[in-house]
């Protein structure tokens, strides 16, 4: 790897980074869902935001040939890769979907950078499709710093190989293997001159994982890469192609961030928190809306949600307001933004969210905040 690679790699032209937080900003004041559905990326560092609440990124910056992404309302897939780069260095690029704060431009209602030692847990999912006929790895990126800083490069970086294709290897060399999340990994430790990185690298292709982020950070602090009074910044997932690379796909992607320095802890996302659901509807053929009130009935506030529900089958949400709301059907769940995550006792947030159904319509049967079952009125 060549020593710039990943200082270079994370390079972010200003005025990129200015349009993209202007367009989060127009995005949170109409309480509309920033998610472009379809739409086409072919800047070198163009972005937009999906679901209200992740960043995707182009982020071509290792040759000037063509890279276009098509941004879908859960990921995006590559549509054009041109020319190709040494696979004995650095990559073209890493397009990308983040949760956090990368060279200034910070996710919608992000609450990361956020202090270690005050997380419970970050849960995560990805789903990626591969290709054959090219040279890349399927990169997540776990970004840790002594400070809470928001621009340019971490002092640690830790990589998760969910695959990887043609002869690229991570940053440094093999010290061993270890077991994180179920799984076993090859590690990869060194540095790239600017940055420590830490790879954990697949034995064999996955494509899809629900995982939590925490499980890898605890292996960086037990290595002496960081330490519990550190940050987290930023979690990214996407893929870094040295030649070809069109038809990747980040399908999907979720992070939630749960503060609360141990599970359990009252009234904070990862603990109990008495709770009670209001959940209104509107429906008309083939489509609906949500409005959904949450109001804390316990005695102490809570600072920082996640409500948890399952769709009935059929229904798949396409937009949400004043909450991040993750995956779009199935076991979902509704997080907190920056102006609603405390719940004082008594207190009420409310968020919504419009989608599709097919056959007949049916509410949740079930809510659960913070990990605690809610009453429904």
């Amino acid at each position: 790897m060549q020593s710039s690679r990943h200082q270079v790699r994370r390079a972010r032209a200003l005025c990129g980074a200015l349009l993209t937080t202007l367009v989060a900003l127009a995005a949170l004041l109409t309480g509309a869902s920033a998610s472009q559905a379809d739409t086409t990326i072919c800047e070198a560092f163009g972005s937009t935001t999906i679901q209200g609440r992740y960043v995707v990124q182009n982020n071509r910056w290792g040759t000037s040939a063509a890279q276009c992404i098509s941004v879908t309302g859960s990921g995006f897939r590559v549509t054009q890769a041109d020319g190709s780069v040494p696979t004995n260095g650095a990559p073209k690029s890493y397009p990308s979907v983040y949760n956090g704060c990368h060279y200034t431009n910070c996710s919608p209602g992000t609450n990361l950078p956020a202090r270690l030692s005050s997380i419970a847990s970050a849960p995560s999912g990805i789903s990626y499709s591969y290709v054959s006929g090219a040279a890349y790895d399927a990169a997540y990126d776990i970004w840790l710093d002594p400070t809470p800083r928001t621009d340019g490069v971490n002092r640690t970086e830790i990589m998760i190989w969910f695959n990887r294709v043609g002869s690229v290897q991570p940053v440094g060399s093999p010290v061993g293997s270890a077991t994180v999340g179920g799984r076993t990994w090859q590690v990869w430790s060194g540095n790239n001159g600017t940055n420590d990185v830490l790879s954990f690298v697949a034995p064999s292709a996955i494509d899809s994982w629900n995982f939590d982020v925490m499980d890898f950070v605890r292996q960086a602090v037990s290595r002496g890469l960081a330490q519990d009074s550190w940050y987290l910044t930023s979690i990214q997932a996407g893929f870094e192609p040295w030649q070809n690379g069109a038809g990747l796909a980040v399908n999907s992607f979720s992070s939630t961030v749960n503060l609360g320095s141990t599970p359990g802890g009252p009234g904070t996302p990862g603990g109990p928190a008495a709770c009670k659901v209001t959940y209104g509807t509107s429906v008309w053929q083939d489509g609906f809306t949500a409005d959904v009130a949450v109001t804390n009935t316990g005695s102490s506030p809570v600072n920082g949600w996640n409500l948890a529900f399952t769709l009935p089958s059929g229904q798949r949400i396409t937009n949400a307001w004043n909450a991040g709301v993750s995956p779009s059907s199935g076991s979902v769940t509704a997080t907190n933004v920056g102006h609603n995550a405390s719940i004082a006792p008594g207190g009420q947030v409310s968020f919504g969210f419009q989608g599709t159904y097919s056959g007949s319509f049916a509410k949740p049967a079930a809510f659960n905040l913070n990990g605690t079952a809610c009453t429904t009125a």
